[in-house]
């Protein structure tokens, strides 16, 4: 087992990465920007480490003071968290090179799982389901539209670096494919430096499933059942649940162990999520994140796994000691996100929290790194914390969440 691990990351994410470490008998070290030297994170972390102003590419995504601040304070293993550089296959490069454990899978899952034209084929070749769509980047305009009357209108047209929406567009006729598929290369040109598009048959009404797996990188990988996460606001998650209330027991059976058969033959090391969108009894993948996902206390609630931990376990070279049969799935559980922002027009509202008090009692949890008194600054992400419930029954977990919301 490690002895002191760094956290790059902030907010809630990295508290709760202090706790999982606090329970393993583990140090931590929080690092912070400017803005962040009165957060809860950096409040409760063994040692905390300034590494730069309150831009994200000048602290958070600086790697360099990212490893300055390891070597200083003598980390020997660095958790990314989810967003900033926890998909970053060069800052888990530079990691290894200087002797520190990224708490993830290898670099090379990474850059394979995050070109999402790359992703497909390699999970394709292991046996998940996919979208019918392109084999790999389109050329142009004339090929998109010769596939498109292949598979099928609606298509929708992705950023192959694509992620979180952006660089997507739909096209329901031959006539809108040339315009959507300019703007979406644009917008990929644009948001991520590339321009590498491609395309598949876009489900009208599908939900959004995902599926959450171990591995420990020698073959072995389990999973513990799906989340749902179809309710979206412009791509992007607000509310997830576990289990789907669209799967019964024999499609969720069906689909993890493909999922977790494909994993174990990938090699695949710690914490992961296949993401698929699921219409009318088929499942099609999307992507895979190779990381912590916002949406795991869902997961962690129904099966009692805490993810976080294993993670930390997996990435220290500890066997993967839970096996399939081991996880039972116990009533059930959905997230919210509370985020600050206007609650008409959604546009993120910085500023002090005068008075905190978290939902409570029984079924109920809240991960969040606020406290009366703290200040949301408007550099980062609007997520300020995520509300967690569980019930026996999906109603009776639906009639807490609404108590709790209150």
């Amino acid at each position: 087992m490690f002895d002191k691990v760094l956290i790059a990351n902030r907010g809630e994410i990295a508290l709760r990465i202090q706790r999982a470490c606090r329970e393993l008998g583990v140090k931590t070290v929080a690092v912070h920007s400017t803005a962040d030297k009165n957060a809860m994170h950096v409040r409760l972390a063994d040692e905390s480490v300034c590494i730069g102003p309150p831009s994200p590419a000048l602290s958070y995504l600086n790697i360099p003071s990212l490893i300055a601040a390891a070597e200083i304070t003598g980390a020997d293993a660095v958790h990314p968290g989810y967003g900033f550089l926890s998909e970053n296959a060069r800052f888990a490069d530079i990691c290894a090179e200087h002797q520190i454990t990224f708490i993830g899978p290898t670099a090379e899952h990474i850059r394979v799982m995050g070109d999402k034209i790359m992703a497909k084929e390699t999970v394709k070749a292991l046996g998940i389901p996919v979208v019918p769509g392109s084999e790999g980047a389109l050329s142009g305009t004339e090929e998109a539209l010769r596939l498109a009357e292949e598979i099928g209108y609606p298509v929708i047209i992705k950023a192959a670096a694509g992620g979180g929406g952006r660089g997507m567009k739909v096209a329901n006729t031959k006539e809108e494919l040339p315009n959507a598929f300019a703007t979406a290369r644009a917008e990929s040109k644009a948001a991520f430096g590339d321009d590498a598009m491609y395309m598949e048959k876009y489900l009208s009404h599908p939900r959004h499933i995902e599926v959450q797996v171990l591995g420990d990188g020698h073959g072995k990988a389990i999973h513990l059942g799906e989340r749902d996460c179809s309710l979206q606001r412009r791509h992007q998650k607000v509310l997830e649940e576990a289990p789907s209330p669209a799967l019964n027991d024999a499609q969720r059976a069906e689909i993890g162990k493909i999922v977790s058969k494909a994993i174990g033959k990938l090699n695949y090391q710690g914490a992961g999520t296949i993401e698929f969108l699921y219409e009318d009894g088929g499942f099609y993948f999307i992507e895979m994140n190779t990381r912590l996902q916002v949406e795991h206390p869902v997961t962690e609630m129904i099966t009692g796994v805490n993810i976080v931990q294993e993670q930390i376990r997996l990435a220290s070279g500890a066997p993967l000691n839970i096996a399939q049969e081991d996880i039972h799935f116990n009533g059930h559980s959905i997230e919210c996100r509370i985020n600050a922002e206007n609650a008409e027009t959604f546009v993120p509202s910085p500023g002090r929290i005068e008075n905190f008090h978290p939902p409570g009692g029984y079924g109920v949890r809240f991960d969040s790194g606020a406290y009366s008194g703290y200040v949301i600054t408007p550099y980062y992400d609007s997520l300020i914390g995520k509300l967690i419930v569980h019930g026996a029954t999906r109603n009776e977990c639906l009639m807490r969440l609404r108590r709790a919301l209150d």
